[in-house]
């Protein structure tokens, strides 16, 4: 999966592999005799550029700080992402071109190889499926039109939360959204691939991720079926990783949770501009300690949950058009008051931020309502709005409560008997409720 690096655009797609309706699950294969855990993969034809590259982008997750020393940067540093990824679409056309055009590159050809080399390891997300087509087997072509529908998230997040699971020998792993497999194959150089079960909707991603984790070595249990539900049959595990964005923490999820157990997840809304991470923790006792934390980036939105966003046209008229304009000494928040920017799109909801925008700008796709903040001198910024929402007094009203709240960037998750999911302030002065989607598993 991908992080979403600017809500202004089209998303590429729901990309992947669970929907918030559950279906019926089949398992692909499954756990192969125990082996132990750190288990390098096999030797794959991983020349000097190849190594070179790897260890290029390992140092700049490192310097960035989203990769520390410890097992998952072994694992990343070992893995060989070309046997994982031997084919990746490269966009050829324009943010807002349509139809879009897209390239697809293949290790096999050398006229490829070097660019497909760059793609894998620039640490940006990588697209390996196109409206839902078969993986496996594929000529090497050109595309047009639709979209991309499975992908290997942004290694810098994906990274940093493979950190927080904290990874161990030995450990039973569940990874929802399968994608290429790179969570995976860390799992099982980590923890050793008897215990990890890797689960995907699509028939499609899992083949090709079950055929290419045996490539390197591993025999990881893969199975088809809807990512909410889990995969009761290898649980309880102690790691869960959900590779999409949910509306609300899936309740079996939790039950399928080990004691001593931590889930990590994206909690969103329609908007795909200002996530959260929920991080459920069992104690040895079976009770659950759950938050919810304002981050930058977040997992794109699983299959069946649609997301707004701004339109080409929309931009434009945001960024141009007239609208009612006022004087204002209050200063927008920044950008970093995530904690703020979450509690915003929890409370009012529909708002989509156009981030490269040179100004504070945000839009409400359903209602046509957007506002724009500019400064005009010390302490002095013209604020103008137009629609039926007044945005710049939603925000006002939850950045006043927010900075009631002690301006938290982290929110307890309590998840109450009669199954509702809510979030609130440390000293519970600001709170919300997490909605149920239809088709949500609860």
């Amino acid at each position: 999966m991908s992080k979403v690096p600017n809500a202004a655009a089209a998303p590429l797609a729901s990309v992947v592999a669970a929907p918030l309706n559950p279906l019926e699950c089949t398992v692909l294969s499954d756990p192969a005799v125990p082996a132990p855990p750190l288990m390098p993969p096999k030797s794959a034809d991983d020349g000097s550029k190849t190594t070179a590259a790897r260890a290029a982008m390992v140092a700049r997750l490192e310097e960035s700080g989203d990769l520390s020393p410890g097992p998952v940067r072994e694992a990343l540093l070992a893995l060989p992402r070309q046997v994982l990824m031997p084919q990746a679409y490269v966009r050829r056309s324009a943010p807002d071109e349509v139809p879009p055009r897209w390239d697809l590159l293949d290790w096999s050809r050398p006229v490829d190889r070097d660019e497909l080399l760059e793609r894998l390891h620039s640490g940006d997300s990588v697209a390996i499926q196109h409206d839902g087509e078969p993986i496996l087997g594929r000529a090497p072509s050109a595309r047009r039109g639709g979209s991309m529908t499975a992908m290997s998230s942004t290694m810098g997040m994906t990274a940093g939360l493979l950190q927080q699971l904290d990874l161990r020998p030995g450990q039973r792993i569940l990874d929802v959204g399968t994608g290429a497999g790179v969570t995976a194959s860390v799992a099982c150089f980590v923890c050793g691939d008897a215990g990890v079960v890797t689960l995907d909707i699509d028939p499609h991603v899992t083949a090709s991720a079950r055929e290419r984790l045996s490539a390197l070595g591993y025999q990881p249990t893969v199975a088809i079926g809807g990512g909410t539900a889990g995969w009761p049959a290898a649980a309880p595990y102690d790691r869960i990783f959900v590779s999409f964005a949910v509306r609300r923490v899936p309740k079996v999820l939790v039950e399928q949770l080990a004691p001593g157990g931590r889930a990590l997840m994206t909690l969103g809304t329609s908007s795909p501009s200002w996530p959260g991470l929920a991080v459920i923790d069992k104690r040895p006792d079976g009770s659950v300690e759950a938050e919810l934390r304002a981050v930058e980036f977040g997992h794109r939105a699983g299959a069946g949950f649609d997301r707004l966003f701004l339109s080409a046209r929309f931009r434009a008229t945001i960024t141009t058009a007239e609208g009612r304009t006022q004087r204002s000494q209050l200063a927008p928040p920044a950008d970093s008051a995530r904690g703020m920017w979450l509690a915003l799109d929890a409370l009012h909801p529909g708002l989509v931020r156009h981030f490269g925008a040179q100004d504070l700008t945000i839009g409400a796709p359903e209602c046509g309502s957007w506002m724009r903040v500019r400064p005009v001198g010390y302490r002095r910024w013209d604020v103008t709005t137009c629609g039926p929402r007044d945005i710049w007094a939603e925000i006002q009203d939850v950045a006043a409560c927010w900075q009631a709240a002690g301006e938290p960037a982290v929110y307890r998750l309590h998840f109450d008997a009669d199954d509702i999911q809510r979030a609130t302030s440390p000293n519970r002065n600001l709170t919300w409720q997490l909605t149920h989607a239809p088709g949500d598993s609860r």
